[in-house]
């Protein structure tokens, strides 16, 4: 039980990790804390869904449950929810910033704009829950009883490998150099000849795509809600707290580690109370190092 347990929880973690990166770019970069952030995990999901709604179906590929369309899907939501993080920005906290708003009224900003798309998903697409396939898997032993579904395995390799690719970028890219000399002078980088708006761009826009891509992998291998992204946040948020703020590999390593410790106190407490894990992680990170755990590692 105990094999099984670590596996769902880095399996729930590696989701949380995608969506605690995401956060940490904008908390990093535009310093506030942007609670809109768990809602976009919740259109990344539904604008997949309404893509493979759309297309034309296909076959299942391989042992996997889902076909081509749900590849064009991921693409498709990365690029609309990415879009509409930057039309969030440019509608309500540029016009903010300008105006020299204080971090908290952006944080006040953010819960309305949470709000706004919450309601938005519950009147275009109801409140039942959907699919992306209704095809039937098997589980694999990968591990002496330890099973996981092939959706399962992918979401874990696909993750892996986007936090690496995210590295790179962010390292050698010239936007991604951009990136990082903003979050940590935005004053020198402007002298410097950085275009900042532009920059800003880039930020929202990877931050929505790969809050897309952690909505997309949450509801293939549990299932579409709306309240998906709203029951996720505390999670997203103790992850990227716990590893540090404005750390790579500090997010991965917080979303793991809130993983895990949600699955394995299934194993001691009752289920109903594995959401109170994140609260209870945040309260002692709060209160033993505020400022997380690998907050000395390489910055995004």
């Amino acid at each position: 039980m105990i094999g099984q347990a670590i596996a769902d929880g880095l399996l729930t973690g590696g989701i949380l990790a995608l969506g605690a990166i995401g956060y940490s770019l904008c908390a990093h970069m535009l310093k506030f804390a942007n609670f809109a952030h768990a809602e976009m995990l919740t259109w990344g999901a539904y604008l997949a869904f309404a893509v493979v709604a759309f297309l034309p179906a296909g076959p299942a590929i391989g042992p996997f449950s889902f076909g081509w369309p749900l590849l064009v899907a991921i693409v498709v939501s990365c690029v609309g929810t990415g879009l509409i993080a930057v039309a969030a920005d440019a509608l309500v906290f540029s016009k903010l910033r300008k105006r020299r708003a204080s971090s908290l009224t952006l944080v006040f900003a953010s819960f309305g704009i949470a709000l706004i798309l919450r309601n938005l998903v519950l009147f275009v697409w109801g409140a039942d829950a959907h699919y992306y396939s209704q095809e039937l898997q098997i589980s694999l032993e990968v591990l002496p009883n330890v099973r996981l579904m092939p959706d399962q395995v992918l979401v874990l390799v696909l993750t892996v490998a986007l936090v690496v690719a995210l590295h790179l970028f962010l390292k050698f890219s010239r936007i991604g150099v951009a990136m990082r000399s903003m979050a940590e002078n935005p004053a020198l980088s402007q002298v410097c000849g950085i275009d900042i708006a532009k920059v800003v761009r880039w930020t929202w826009m990877l931050s929505g795509a790969l809050a897309a891509i952690a909505g997309v992998f949450a509801g293939l291998t549990v299932q579409i809600r709306p309240e998906m992204g709203f029951n996720m946040l505390l999670a997203l948020f103790t992850a990227a707290i716990l590893g540090g703020t404005g750390s790579l590999f500090g997010a991965v390593a917080g979303g793991l580690i809130v993983g895990l410790a949600e699955s394995l106190s299934a194993l001691v407490i009752p289920t109903g109370y594995k959401a109170a894990v994140p609260f209870g992680l945040l309260l002692i990170i709060l209160y033993l190092r505020p400022q997380g755990l690998f907050s000395r590692s390489a910055r995004v």
